[in-house]
């Protein structure tokens, strides 16, 4: 998520709570309109839940949550508005700053979060190549061939593989499965498209592709910076590229 949408994010959850709390005046059968306790309780957690969701969606990690309360609490005592001038010097810290200070954090916590998911996939492909019938090629993918297939590779990164397979995190957890699904090898991580080639129709291989052959130090959604991923892959079919015969010129 960009900085800029964070902010907005945490403005609107901000001022929804500070909307939704209004002060009890007027008369007791105007009062008796505002929600009672259990609402206010049960919308209170919610809320909080909510908060929860959006700080561990974004891998904010361990906060300060004293700091936060006081944050929400300061932002709610506030007088005016964010587009006043002199809005920002009622608070320990100018939300104005809230951008340079957010993507200040997300840049170390991301770069932590790569360091860490590349340490400990190059322990994990250090055990794995350990094991009988497993190997590496020089760009860093580990592999075992489970079963070889016949002689029909993989060779062109154009051409179309029809595969089963399922894609695990180093810790297990399934983060994606198919079944008979193609596609061509130059439309997938470059540990995929290197990987394939190894084995032929009717093949299984087990890959295990460090970051770099995966999705990098960004990641993707559901997928920390550098994370090393397993895959058991079926290769059921193989369709070779062929390149479009050229039309013959046109006489003028």
């Amino acid at each position: 998520m960009k900085i800029s949408q964070i902010f907005a994010t945490l403005s609107a959850a901000v001022l929804m709570v500070a909307c939704g709390t209004p002060a009890a005046e007027g008369s007791k059968e105007v009062r008796d309109l505002l929600p009672n306790k259990a609402q206010i309780d049960s919308t209170s957690y919610l809320v909080g839940v909510n908060f929860g969701s959006w700080i561990k969606g974004n891998d904010f990690g361990d906060l300060n949550y004293d700091q936060m309360i006081k944050g929400i609490k300061d932002f709610m005592k506030a007088q005016g508005t964010p587009q006043d001038s002199t809005f920002g010097k009622q608070f320990k810290i100018d939300p104005n700053e809230m951008n340079t200070v957010l993507d200040g954090f997300i840049q170390k916590r991301r770069a932590y979060t790569g360091a860490l998911n590349k340490e400990k996939g190059a322990d994990y492909i250090a055990n794995f190549l350990k094991g009988e019938g497993t190997a590496q090629t020089e760009s860093g993918l580990a592999y075992k061939i489970i079963e070889p297939g016949n002689e029909n590779k993989p060779v062109a990164d154009q051409d179309t593989v029809w595969v089963n397979y399922k894609g695990t995190l180093i810790d297990g957890t399934v983060f994606d499965q198919n079944d008979n699904i193609n596609f061509q090898l130059n439309r997938v991580i470059k540990g995929w498209g290197e990987g394939l080639k190894l084995v032929g129709e009717g093949g299984k291989i087990q890959l295990v592709i460090p970051g770099d052959l995966a999705y990098g130090e960004y990641g993707t959604r559901g997928i920390a910076p550098n994370s090393t991923l397993v895959f058991d892959v079926d290769l059921n079919k193989v369709g070779h590229y062929v390149a479009p015969a050229e039309e013959p010129a046109k006489k003028k």
